[in-house]
This record gives structure tokens, C-alpha cells and sequence, in this order.
């Protein structure tokens, strides 16, 4: 066996620079031994299942450290410092508390939903590491639907959230995960047809395809279709309830929201789960929009997979910059901003790309003169698109009042605490006191029914 030509990467199965050598070694050794048929592919299948569960193991913890301290510098502070050099321990510490503390359950909760959802939760977003391609042979299930593999998993992590805080048996539990569906009807729309655009413009399901289709033109989709990477990214953000959509948990409105009755290491896993799912969709968005392990003949040099582990980082930056940087969203201009622009914006790009489409296979121009001209007018549509909305439907959004308006007749009772008695004799049934008694409508209108101005 040579190498590839133009690479320095060997087939070598020491040189983990192609981690397919060794398995492929293994498999050889196993064949050579007349060992079963079925070998293969158990052995196969664990040595995936274990980089990947490593890997998933290793950003869930150092993600925590890169996440702190990239939000800290954004917000003027240091983050992390203490514990350990640059504070790269503080994650460790934060698992051993956790591990410590005791894991409390209502009594009124569901037990088995209750503890259920925590694994569920994490499921889906280590099985979908299983189908992207990390290298040119490097793929655990190289499935020929891999984008509606993709598409099925995303959705049951926000079921095991309702499940959650369902099982909770708590109010503000319940608002969380009925938020969290909402969210999830909402935003599933937007993303299945972004990626829908990208199936049609490349002909296949298959993610490998994909990314070979990206290497055969030598441009990545996100030049061709950037519209969609813009559709697809916010609602990832929104289904993965992170900052700045994190309404499933929103602390000063829900309390915490679906997880409130949840501690120790079952929080733990909430809290893991939503690191892991951030890096199953920059995963995603690196692989169909960026190329993958492909980067313009650098994967002949530089392992595929740490290309794609590069890429990787560069979208999850995204994901922390946004939460660092972006306030929290109301929850009706989050359902709005869904149904009123990204789900008909991603109605109309797919109709631009099955015209792109057929026209690039009617006139049978070269791929060196129509993708040029496809990047340059998507790029301008997405452009109007953006600043049209901003101009016509965004000021719909800000819903604030244009001036004071006062409402009478609204009877609302005073604090007990700063009550004036002597005006409680003159006070109503509600225990507002009237204009008349508490000195006139002036006085009545000015706030001095407690007892002095407003502030």
C-alpha cells in the first residue's frame, strides 16, 4: 500500500493523523484470524462508538472553561481564574460539586419520566456525531438520509425536555416545557426548509455527498446559499435554548423553567446536554455549509478530522458570541420572528434554488461561470431581504408605547407595609384609598396614595 499522492499522511495504521488506518488494521487482523463476519462490524462499530463518546466527554468539559472565559472578556470580566492555571480546573470542580450534592425529586413527581429525561436529553446529540463524515473514510453510519436522520434526532431532545419538566409536577416547570414546544413547532418549519435548499442544490441526503459536492466545485455552500446558514443558525440557537432564546428558562420570568426541580447530577446532565447539542449543530452547520473535512486541498496535509474539529470551533464561537453579547428575547417576538420572516424567507429561497437549479441543468452552463453568478445574487437577495425586513416589519416588533396613556378605573390594593391608616377609614372595599380622601385627583394621579411622590 503507497501513500496518497501530494499528502503527507500515510497508511500507516500508527499515523492517527487518518484514524480509518487502524480500524481498518483491526479489521485485517480479524479477517486474517478467520474470525466471524459479524467481528468486523462489532469491532467497527465499538471503536466509533468510543471515539465519539470520547470526544463528546472532552468538549463537554473543556467547553465549559472555553464558554466562561469567552463570555467574561466579552462582558468586561476575566471568568475563570482560580482554580488551576488560566482556571482550566474550574470544570472539574464544578463536576465534583455536582457529584456531591444530593439529588432531590418532588414527591408528587412523575419517578420514572422525572429521571428519564436527563438521559434522554443527552441521547440525541451524541448519536448524531455517528453520521457526520469526520474525515474522506472516516463516517460511523454513512447514511444515504442523513440530513432526515439529522432532522428526527434534533426534535427529540425538546420532547425529553417536556418530559422533564412534565414529570416535574411544578407550574413553572410546565410553563418551561410547554415553551420549549412552542419553540420546537416554531422553529422546525425554518430549519427543515433551510436545509432543504441545501438537499436540493447538491442532490443528495447523504452528508458525505455533501461534502463531496463541496470539494468537487471547490466552494462552500455557505457562499451559495446564504440565506439558508443564516435561517438554519438562528433557529438551531432557538431549538437549543440557548442565550439569547432560552425562554424554557428564563430565571426572572419562569424561575427556572423546566429544570427548577431538578439537582445534583440529573442537573448535571441538563446542563452537559446543552454544551453537547451545541456542538452536534456546529457539526452540522461545519459539514453542509462548510465543507467538512474539505479545505481546499489542505485536508492532503492536515488531518481531515482536525479540519473538521477546526470548523467546528469556528461555528460554536458563534454560538457563545451570541449568548454573550444578545439580550434575552420576548417570547412572542421570538414565535412572531419565526412565522412572520424565516418561514417564509426559507419558502422563497427554495423556490430560487430550484430555479437556479433548473436553469443550471437546461442551459448546461460550466460550474466556473454559474456559481460565481448564483453566490453574487444570493448574497444580494439575502441582502434585500434582511434590510427590507428591518424597514418594514421590524419597527412592528418593538411594541413600545408611542406615549403615556393612563387607564382609570383599575383598582389595585396598596402593600399593607406602606399604607397610610390614617387614610384606611376612607378607604374602599379593595383598600385603595378614594381621589377625594387622599387629597384630590392630582394627588390621586401623582402616586402620593402611599404616601408620597413616586420616584
Amino acid at each position: 500500500m503507497t501513500p496518497r499522492p501530494l499528502t503527507l499522511i500515510t497508511d500507516n495504521w500508527y499515523d492517527i493523523r487518518d484514524l480509518s488506518n487502524l480500524s481498518g488494521k483491526i479489521e485485517e487482523l480479524i479477517r486474517d484470524a478467520n474470525g466471524p463476519h459479524w467481528a468486523v462490524w462489532v469491532v467497527s462499530a465499538l471503536l466509533g462508538a468510543i471515539g465519539i463518546v470520547a470526544f463528546i466527554g472532552g468538549v463537554a468539559i473543556i467547553n465549559i472553561w472555553i464558554e466562561r472565559r469567552v463570555v467574561g472578556r466579552m462582558q468586561s470580566r476575566l471568568g475563570p481564574n482560580r482554580l488551576g492555571p488560566f482556571g482550566l480546573l474550574q470544570p472539574v470542580a464544578d463536576a465534583i460539586k455536582l457529584m456531591q450534592k444530593e439529588v432531590l425529586q418532588p414527591k408528587v413527581a412523575d419517578g420514572v419520566v422525572f429521571s428519564i429525561a436527563p438521559i434522554a436529553f443527552t441521547i440525541p446529540g451524541i448519536v448524531i456525531m455517528a453520521v457526520l463524515p469526520w474525515g474522506r473514510n472516516m463516517s460511523l453510519a454513512p447514511l444515504d438520509v442523513g440530513v432526515l436522520f439529522i432532522l428526527a434526532m434534533s426534535s427529540l431532545g425538546a420532547l425529553a425536555v417536556f418530559t422533564g419538566g412534565y414529570g416535574s409536577n411544578n407550574k413553572y416547570a410546565l410553563f418551561g416545557a410547554m415553551r420549549v414546544i412552542a419553540m420546537l413547532v416554531t422553529y422546525e418549519i425554518p430549519s427543515v426548509l433551510a436545509l432543504l435548499g441545501l438537499v436540493l442544490f447538491s442532490g443528495t441526503m447523504n452528508l458525505s455527498g455533501i461534502v463531496l459536492f463541496q470539494e468537487k466545485y471547490w466552494i462552500p455552500l455557505i457562499l451559495v446559499q446564504p440565506l439558508p446558514f443564516l435561517i438554519y443558525f438562528i433557529s438551531a440557537s432557538a431549538e437549543l435554548n440557548r442565550t439569547p432564546a432560552d425562554l424554557a428558562e428564563a430565571e426572572s420570568e419562569i424561575a427556572g423553567g423546566y429544570h427548577v426541580e431538578y439537582s445534583g447530577m440529573k442537573f448535571g446532565l441538563f446542563y452537559a446536554a446543552e454544551l453537547i447539542n451545541a456542538v452536534a449543530v456546529s457539526a452540522i452547520i461545519a459539514t453542509v455549509f462548510l465543507g467538512g473535512w474539505w479545505f481546499y486541498k489542505l485536508d492532503e496535509i492536515v488531518p481531515g478530522w482536525m479540519i473538521f474539529i477546526g470548523k467546528i470551533y469556528a461555528v460554536y464561537f458563534l454560538f457563545v458570541w451570541t449568548r454573550g453579547t444578545l439580550p434575552r428575547f420576548r417570547i412572542d417576538q421570538l414565535l412572531a420572528f419565526a412565522w412572520k420572516w424565516m418561514t417564509p424567507m426559507a419558502f422563497v429561497n427554495i423556490i430560487v434554488v430550484a430555479a437556479e437549479i433548473l436553469i443550471w441543468n437546461e442551459t448546461g452552463v460550466s460550474a466556473g461561470v454559474v456559481l460565481p453568478l448564483y453566490v453574487a445574487f444570493n448574497m444580494l437577495f439575502a441582502g434585500v431581504l434582511i434590510i427590507a425586513w428591518v424597514r418594514f416589519m421590524g419597527p412592528r416588533f418593538s411594541r413600545f408605547p408611542n406615549r403615556l396613556r393612563y387607564y382609570p378605573g383599575i383598582d389595585v390594593p396598596s402593600l399593607p407595609a406602606v399604607r397610610d391608616p390614617a387614610r384606611a377609614a376612607t378607604a374602599t372595599p379593595s383598600g385603595v384609598p378614594t381621589p377625594a380622601a387622599s387629597g384630590g385627583a392630582d394627588e390621586f394621579l401623582s402616586g402620593r396614595l402611599v404616601g408620597g411622590p413616586l420616584p
